[in-house]
């Protein structure tokens, strides 16, 4: 057996921690809150700020690791990455394709020269305003950080949006793009020697926050001709960077049948998003998604079709959790607590109260109650 080392301790990354744990080897995994999920809950924490890459390195030779296996947020990639240029271990980009992928602008820049589909990109200091609806975002930050949409830009309300989205980014750098109207999705594809030998796509939805997903289920009827124009460009995209065996997730947006590409990552989408594709299809998510790190092959199988809904109980404003009114039964798979009564609630995405997955028994039940949750009738805060 071997030692492994799980670079995160947040609650999303449990059934990464259990698929390890199951398969016999001496689990460590490293974050700097004790008050993580993990660290609190199962022996092997090592506290430690991994977004140090000496400090991880040095943790790895202290430990004598044989496996390196990302968590669930950008930080913990771009770590393994920079340790992994140091120290070779299985199937962990390199840095330059980490940046790449989690740059806003870079990414950008090479899926325009590669022929892939994004939004129209614009300068952040041309003279004239461009005349379509923008959208501003900082390069490096996550969860609709500085993030913001000008559906009527001028040149004062950009140049607010350019500053606001700068002193957000970590770099001080920002992208000005077109904003594309359209529904959002999630695409996961599992990659071995460049091609996707499974993927899934999820219907994504922000009730508190529109930059934050908080409601999702499988799309079931998504289109199949878009589904396999979005698998070249991945294919494409893998090839063009080299990228390494495992999981590329990636979120787009749907116009009609054609898509754009919003974001691209190598690590676990947190939220427990694996539960959800587990739950719903009975595929094993987070052991695929490990498995390439260990330098196992990721198998594929049939998939089964079970309606279930993932929310994210947030809320778009500040309050004190009492109690959640339920307007409506529903048949709970399970219930996540992330917080408890008396707590200090705060907007979307600083606080989250639970994780729920509701089963359905059809595809219209779902989109019923999928629609429900999404217009914030579900349930009402200390109502």
């Amino acid at each position: 057996m071997a030692n492994v080392l799980l670079v995160d301790t947040n609650f999303s990354s449990g059934p990464i921690l259990n698929v390890l744990r199951g398969l016999g080897h001496t689990v460590y995994f490293c974050g700097g809150n004790p008050n993580d999920y993990l660290a609190k809950a199962t022996p092997g924490y090592v506290q430690l700020d991994y977004s140090n890459p000496e400090a991880l390195l040095e943790l790895c030779r202290k430990l004598d690791i044989d496996h390196l296996v990302p968590g669930c947020n950008d930080r913990s990639y771009y770590a393994c990455a920079a340790v992994n240029a140091q120290r070779e271990f299985h199937n962990i980009d390199s840095p330059q394709a980490t940046e790449t992928l989690n740059h806003k602008a870079k990414f950008r820049a090479l899926a325009k020269g590669e022929g892939l589909s994004v939004p129209r990109m614009f300068s952040t200091d041309q003279e004239e305003v461009p005349k379509v609806p923008l959208i501003v975002k900082p390069v490096d930050a996550f969860s609709g950080k500085g993030i913001t949409v000008l559906h009527e830009p001028d040149a004062a309300s950009l140049g607010s949006a350019i500053d606001k989205a700068k002193t957000i980014s970590k770099s001080g750098d920002c992208v000005v793009e077109e904003f594309v109207q359209g529904q959002l999705y999630s695409h996961s594809a599992f990659l071995v020697n460049h091609k996707i030998v499974q993927d899934f796509v999820v219907l994504e939805h922000g009730s508190a926050n529109p930059f934050v997903v908080d409601t999702s289920h499988m799309a079931s009827d998504f289109p199949k001709s878009t589904l396999l124009a979005m698998r070249q460009e991945i294919e494409h995209l893998a090839h063009t960077l080299s990228l390494k065996d495992g999981l590329l997730h990636a979120q787009f947006i749907l116009q009609n049948e054609r898509f754009y590409w919003v974001e691209m990552t190598r690590r676990c989408p947190g939220d427990l998003y694996s539960q959800l594709v587990e739950l719903s299809t009975g595929f094993p998510y987070a052991a695929s998604y490990a498995m390439p790190f260990l330098g196992l092959p990721i198998h594929t199988r049939p998939v089964e079709t079970r309606w279930v809904m993932r929310h994210t109980l947030t809320l778009p404003g500040q309050g004190l959790l009492e109690h959640l009114k339920f307007h409506q039964p529903l048949c709970m798979e399970r219930w996540v607590p992330l917080c408890s009564t008396g707590d200090a609630i705060q907007p979307s995405p600083a606080s989250r109260m639970a994780l729920l997955f509701a089963r359905c028994d059809s595809a219209s039940e779902l989109r019923i109650l999928t629609a429900a949750t999404c217009a914030r009738q579900l349930y009402t805060f200390n109502g």
